[in-house]
């Protein structure tokens, strides 16, 4: 595919996945870390002679394609959200998706969300168009998607770009478990919020538990006197 749709292809698809509700399954994070490798020295290595992305178009062409993707999904989730989440049978969206993306919001916050959901695959493609829905403002959508946006493209295309080196000789071999690695790498953060809500949760039981305990005496103790 890189050697195939070249630099503005590769572009056109981090726009797609982001922004065109129909790219959840379009592979953005390999394909920057691909794309980096392909700007890199060992452009040739990795994929043969021919091949050559100009590091500067992408590091600006990404971040850009990714923001405005994802702004276009937004707007078209405030403007008919409501009418593409109500059909439970539908081939692209499902009911389900609005309510993990509602405890999605609920838990981390809309800001936190939006940047998090940069790192996830096919949740960088339906979050923005929940977002949208729930009516997060599309001013304070921009300033917190820009920040993802760019954090997410530039952090992958350095990745190819600086370990191009390393990765050609054997991109072929370990392509996927490479890619399970950056899977892994890209939920990170979820998992460690997670871990801190369950460790909030496990403190606040025990507290809950003895004012509930603290409680009990003196309301049985009223209704001993009012018998």
């Amino acid at each position: 595919m890189i050697s195939s749709v070249g630099t503005f292809g590769l572009l056109a698809i981090i726009f797609a996945e982001t922004g065109l509700l129909i790219g959840f399954f379009l592979p953005g994070d390999s394909l920057l870390i691909l794309g980096g490798v392909a700007a890199s020295s060992a452009a040739a290595k990795a994929f043969g002679p021919g091949v050559q992305m100009p590091i500067g178009v992408l590091l600006v062409g990404a971040p850009l394609c990714a923001i405005a993707g994802a702004q276009l999904g937004h707007l078209l989730g405030s403007k008919a959200g409501g009418k593409l989440f109500d059909k439970p049978d539908s081939r692209i969206f499902k009911r389900e998706y609005v309510e993990k993306a509602e405890e999605y919001f609920a838990k981390f916050g809309p800001e936190k969300a939006v940047v998090l959901a940069r790192f996830i695959p096919i949740v960088r493609t339906f979050l923005n168009p929940v977002a949208g829905m729930l009516e997060m403002p599309a001013k304070k959508f921009f300033v917190w998607n820009t920040l993802g946006g760019i954090v997410w493209t530039e952090v992958m295309l350095c990745i190819g770009y600086f370990f191009g080196d390393s990765m050609a000789p054997v991109i072929d071999k370990y392509l996927v478990p490479a890619m399970a690695l950056i899977i892994l790498l890209s939920i990170s953060p979820i998992l460690v919020e997670v871990v801190r809500e369950r460790k909030k949760r496990k403190l606040a039981g025990p507290v809950a538990l003895a004012e509930d305990e603290a409680g009990e005496p003196a309301q049985s103790g009223g209704r001993h006197r009012r018998g």
